[in-house]
């Protein structure tokens, strides 16, 4: 293993963690702005809320994680391989 992919997986870490945080900011606003009465996201485990919010809201946010994950993902292994002129697999 050579010492630049040594230093890509805590990157990629770090880099998993923030895309986290981007994405659960994404997604707040978009649910702020989807939902007029301005509340939060329903909790799944709050009988109150109906099973097709909580499904519609885990959707979402299943897609926004999952699209800021893989773009993250994908720029920064074009990233290293533009830096390191190698795969980072």
């Amino acid at each position: 293993m050579s010492a630049a992919k040594t230093f890509y997986k805590p990157l990629a870490l770090a880099s998993s963690i923030g895309g986290g945080l981007i994405a659960g900011k994404i997604f707040s606003e978009i649910w702020q702005r989807a939902n007029p009465a301005g509340t939060e996201p329903p909790d799944p485990e709050d009988l109150q809320s109906s099973a097709k919010e909580i499904f519609i809201a885990a959707a979402i946010q299943g897609l926004i994680v999952g699209i800021v994950r893989a773009a993250l993902a994908r720029g920064q292994a074009k990233g290293f391989a533009a830096i390191a002129k190698e795969n980072p697999e």
